[in-house]
């Protein structure tokens, strides 16, 4: 049984829909977004959460992880223009991917193990809902969920295992579709963006069983 099985449903059944229509070059802009960067290592703070101490296999699950939390937080802020696709390209990537990110999550669970015996899941869960803030945004959904279509799609258009390969070619892509570019599409844009993971606006928190899958998380309060 897959470890993510889980998929975005309720509204975004709407999204299941339509996803199977390629979405065009640009869905909300008149041309394709300027905010392509050079590949990331997953020791770049403004990338990814940094890992002290982590190897460089746990550093790639750093990357993947990232990638797909970023493209989960999509699928459920990105349902106002469901010809992007953004839940079906979620959905579908979860499919086409489980392996590799079942493998991912394993090898991220034994990084806090090592680094943090006694309080690994606790630290586990901090980094897991840091990661999904950090793509929270109100200023910068249009190019947000823009370059987002488009690397679901990406990971589609990759053979099982290359997960990874996407995460190191588009992440910094994916942080620069962050910064607020007004209605242009075009001006204003500065790469490399330095993204201050902490003060950025929360998101419910995604919860998660002990086989890695995630679950509907218990309201606070």
């Amino acid at each position: 049984m897959a470890v993510f099985a889980y998929c975005v449903r309720g509204a975004a059944l709407i999204g299941l829909t339509l996803g199977a229509l390629s979405p065009a070059n640009a869905y909300l802009y008149w041309g394709k977004l300027p905010l392509a960067g050079a590949p990331v290592t997953g020791d770049d703070p403004r990338i990814a959460i940094s890992l002290a101490g982590a190897t460089a296999k746990e550093l790639q699950a750093n990357l993947t992880w990232t990638m797909r939390a970023g493209l989960n937080v999509a699928a459920l802020q990105c349902q106002f223009a469901p010809a992007l696709g953004t839940v079906a390209n979620y959905n579908n990537m979860l499919r086409q991917h489980a392996a590799e990110l079942q493998a991912t999550y394993a090898t991220l669970g034994a990084y806090f193990k090592r680094t943090l015996p006694k309080n690994w899941s606790i630290a586990f869960d901090q980094y897991t809902t840091r990661t999904y803030n950090s793509f929270s945004t109100l200023q910068a959904q249009r190019s947000f969920c823009e370059v987002a279509s488009s690397i679901g799609q990406d990971t589609l258009a990759r053979p099982k295992g290359q997960l990874g390969a996407v995460a190191i070619a588009r992440l910094r892509e994916f942080r620069n579709s962050l910064t607020p570019i007004g209605d242009s599409g075009f001006v204003g844009v500065r790469p490399d963006v330095d993204v201050k993971i902490d003060a950025l606006p929360p998101l419910e928190p995604v919860c998660y069983d002990k086989k890695g899958r995630e679950k509907p998380c218990k309201k606070r309060g």
